[in-house]
């Protein structure tokens, strides 16, 4: 069958204290614990003077006071590519990354397959299925006849079908495969170990599986979208799927809800189980021409049957926006 690539849309984009001690550390990596926010340059350019800001406690009160309205624990990290004015808040603390890991493992096998290749029927069972079934949108109806490598993406990443993120990490090799690939992006912080839908089900705080932190996913993300991680029409076939993953209501009333109408917005959404996470990490184009932000927010919530909540990320996003541009 041959496949017609897509074109790039260009279409509009404190809690309680005990949960201070859910920062949690990796293979003896110290991870920021402090309440204090702080305002950082971005891992990859240093803020260049015209860009340096001050009151850092000040600047971020707005998200203190989130943390407590909404008894939760947020991570905040959004930095303007161009002048790399940053805004950080708990950037560098330990949260399940829940279904955002699948636009980084369909990067992780647009980097090891070839374009042509994505035409490859992958074919799975019912019990491949069974256990995500609730999550599984897509791929419950293809049982019989199996999907594609690029329909998995489409289907992970638009869609955040559980099954099709779960296929595609098996076609790496496994969840220490895509964590692997992610320590080629420099990053040494995010722990892939298990599939959905233990990944977001089963996590507690202080668990370092399946976790990140908003710096190093959002940096994932830029470079994976807007660097140079993938070959060119990969990166554009990955973008264009991002652009369009408004399929779940959660995609499209998190950072899609706070960004101005004509913008771009290129993100991937995860949502938990116990103490409600709710994630969204974009990467977002405004209309004039500039260079990218890069836009991450992560949360939990106090009670182990807290709900996640979409209010919170896009206040939480709405804040490091207006204060990034």
């Amino acid at each position: 069958m041959t496949r017609t690539w897509p074109t790039v849309s260009r279409r509009a984009v404190l809690g309680a204290a005990a949960f201070l001690l859910a920062g949690c550390t990796q293979e003896g990596e110290k991870a920021t614990t402090s309440a204090r926010p702080s305002v950082s340059p971005p891992d990859a350019a240093p803020r260049p003077p015209s860009a340096t800001v001050s009151g850092a406690t000040e600047r971020h009160g707005r998200l203190v006071e989130l943390e407590r309205r909404f008894g939760a624990r947020l991570g905040v990290y959004a930095v303007d590519t161009g002048t790399g004015v940053t805004v950080a808040h708990r950037a560098d603390e330990r949260f399940p990354f829940c279904s955002a890991f699948k636009g980084l493992a369909a990067a992780a096998v647009l980097n090891s397959t070839p374009m042509a290749r994505l035409n490859q029927r992958i074919r799975f069972t019912r019990a491949d299925v069974e256990p995500n079934l609730r999550n599984s949108v897509k791929t419950r109806e293809r049982v019989a006849t199996g999907m594609t490598l690029g329909e998995l993406c489409d289907a992970a990443i638009r869609f955040s079908d559980g099954t099709a993120g779960n296929l595609l990490v098996r076609q790496l090799g496994g969840p220490a495969a895509l964590t692997a690939y992610l320590r080629t992006l420099d990053d040494t912080v995010t722990l892939a170990e298990r599939t959905e839908p233990a990944l977001w089900r089963d996590w507690t705080p202080g668990d370092q599986r399946d976790t990140t932190s908003a710096r190093a996913i959002g940096t994932d993300y830029h470079r994976i979208v807007a660097g140079d991680a993938l070959p060119g029409d990969a990166r554009a076939y990955l973008r264009d799927l991002l652009e369009r993953a408004d399929e779940t209501p959660s995609s499209r009333n998190r950072i899609r809800a706070a960004v101005p109408p004509g913008w771009i917005v290129a993100n991937k959404t995860g949502t938990g189980g116990n103490y409600g996470p709710a994630n969204d990490i974009a990467v977002v184009w405004r209309p004039k021409p500039a260079e990218p932000l890069i836009i991450s927010v992560m949360s939990h919530r106090t009670g182990r049957d807290a709900e996640p909540d979409n209010t919170l990320v896009t206040e939480a996003a709405k804040y490091a926006l207006d204060r990034i541009t």
